[in-house]
């Protein structure tokens, strides 16, 4: 077998046929060999230092801008939302794969010597009434002649379990989260999927009633997704007066990454073929590419809320939409007015107090005095780029990447998300900078993918390609090394123009396991 490099023909042309190119797997292995590719953390962000915190007046007076203009311009929702549950009950999924029958007194004896997961499970069982989609878990158990309300009376947990997870009951474990119910409403109950369109419905408007948004999904979960959006669109359409455009698209295939074994050698499955697993969110900037809009708010799918809270929710989303309309106006305006005639001396010092003033980024030492053409060219470098605003909440705990000033390898100083894994362990400063983070991003974002001109970056030229994510995994057995691309909020946004700006913890309620249904923020007045 004639092998090209350490890839064989068959693997160049399982390769090509999965849509990568030789090149480009060859890019992915070097990636392993080399070092791991770290940040150099300079210091967090904190409020007045790289984070805006707006004061009353100032939120009012920007969501007041997103009012009156955000319905002259192409606003879209974009939602990340292929994600599974199956992380959500990973604790009931350890005990259902036993062998025993899962009783009470047996759970309640491994919560009394300290056992967590027994202790998540109890909670689960004792607020079972008060989860969304306890009615329909009752109508399927009801169906095989199970009364899921007597069983968990009695403290008999197994088929509760059972018929939630699997394939006889509902099927928790195999869906998407965007397909769970999320919330109870007296008439109703809600998926994530259907919060999400309601939420749109406010501030994704347009003056014609149009509320557009895009979800991207799995494929095996693609028709469930349009099964849903069917029966629902045209009751919200009704109650809410608008009309849904909604569209969905999926990871690319040509975005997965190779995997390798512990060596570095691409790893072979047992059929001999290799691994290419799904490259990560960063993937999604693809997707993000294909987007017909010129105001794109990103939001992951778990974070919703019932109708009660989703006033403040809207509210901040208009606050984040009208400052970044106001600062995008500012750097059109400098750019356009740099880009007509031969460099202004007076032009140009105004576009560069513009980017320490309005943008409180650091300009290099120099460049004041550099000659008009010179500083055109800096500050034409510096602001024609995709702009986004990051909502960041105060660190409660929560994971997430935070907000940091990050020192370039050319010298440059930005503003980045920062996951943990981008910084060295290695390092006691920088691991120390990292521990004093004040903030986190609970992907809360507002983008602008067009220039001044009007015409769609190339969203590509942007992307740091060392930001990557190795982690390790197993496969059939074996270990294996992952990777993932640039993260879609983190390295495949590097080279954005970026501003963070201090939004209420009110405004995030991820749901990461079941049990976080419970809280007072998913649960009814």
């Amino acid at each position: 077998m004639e092998k090209t490099g350490v890839f064989t023909d068959e693997d160049i042309r399982q390769i090509e046929a999965h849509g990568l190119t030789a090149a480009e797997a060859f890019r992915q292995l070097a990636l392993f060999e080399g070092p791991a590719p770290h940040l150099d953390l300079l210091r967090p962000c904190t409020p007045g230092d790289g984070i805006r915190v707006m004061d009353p007046a100032d939120a009012t007076r920007f969501a007041g801008i997103y009012d009156r203009e955000g319905a002259d311009h192409q606003c879209l929702k974009f939602v990340p939302a292929s994600g599974a549950a199956s992380r959500m009950f990973r604790t009931l999924l350890s005990f259902i794969k036993g062998e025993r029958d899962i009783i009470r007194q047996g759970v309640a004896d491994l919560a009394e010597k300290g056992d967590s997961a027994a202790r998540e499970l109890l909670a689960f069982m004792d607020g079972i009434r008060r989860f969304a989609f306890f009615d329909d878990l009752k109508g399927v158990m009801s169906k095989a002649g199970l009364d899921a309300e007597a069983l968990a009376e009695e403290g008999r947990f197994t088929d509760v379990i059972r018929f939630l997870l699997y394939p006889e009951g509902l099927n928790y474990a195999a869906l998407p989260k965007g397909l769970l119910k999320f919330h109870a409403y007296p008439r109703e109950s809600r998926t994530a999927f259907e919060e999400h369109l309601v939420e749109g419905a406010d501030y994704v408007k347009g003056p014609g009633g149009e509320s557009r948004l895009h979800f991207t999904v799995s494929p095996e979960h693609m028709d469930g997704f349009r099964r849903l959006l069917e029966t629902v669109r045209p009751v919200y359409g009704q109650r809410f007066q608008t009309v849904f455009n909604v569209s969905f698209s999926v990871q690319k295939p040509a975005t997965d990454t190779l995997a390798v074994d512990l060596s570095n050698r691409p790893f072979r499955q047992d059929d001999g073929t290799l691994l290419l697993r799904p490259g990560g969110h960063g993937a999604l900037l693809e997707n993000l590419k294909d987007l017909d809009g010129d105001i794109v708010f990103i939001k992951n799918i778990d974070n919703v809320v019932p109708d009660r809270l989703k006033a403040e929710t809207s509210r901040w989303k208009k606050v984040l939409g009208g400052y970044f309309l106001y600062v995008r106006s500012g750097v059109f305006r400098v750019l356009q007015g740099l880009s007509s005639g031969p460099a202004d001396a007076a032009a140009a010092d105004r576009a560069v107090a513009f980017i320490e003033r309005e943008l409180g980024l650091p300009v290099p030492e120099g460049i004041r005095t550099r000659p008009p053409e010179e500083k055109r060219a800096y500050v034409v470098k510096a602001l024609n780029r995709p702009i986004r605003v990051c909502g960041m909440v105060k660190n409660e705990g929560e994971p997430g990447g935070g907000p940091f000033w990050v020192r370039e390898p050319d010298g440059r100083i930005s503003l980045q998300i920062v996951e943990t894994a981008q910084v060295d362990p290695e390092s006691a400063r920088q691991q120390e900078i990292l521990r004093r983070a004040t903030h986190f991003n609970p992907v809360d974002l507002v983008c602008g993918l067009r220039d001044y001109r009007g015409k769609p970056f190339d969203l590509d030229v942007f992307v740091d390609p060392t930001a990557v994510f190795i982690s390790r995994k197993s496969k059939e057995g074996r270990e294996l090394k992952a990777l993932e691309h640039p993260g879609l909020w983190n390295g495949a946004m590097s080279g954005w123009l970026t501003l963070f700006v201090e939004v209420p913890i009110v405004t995030f309620n991820p749901v990461k396991t079941v049990n976080d249904l419970l809280r007072p923020a998913h649960q009814p007045a």
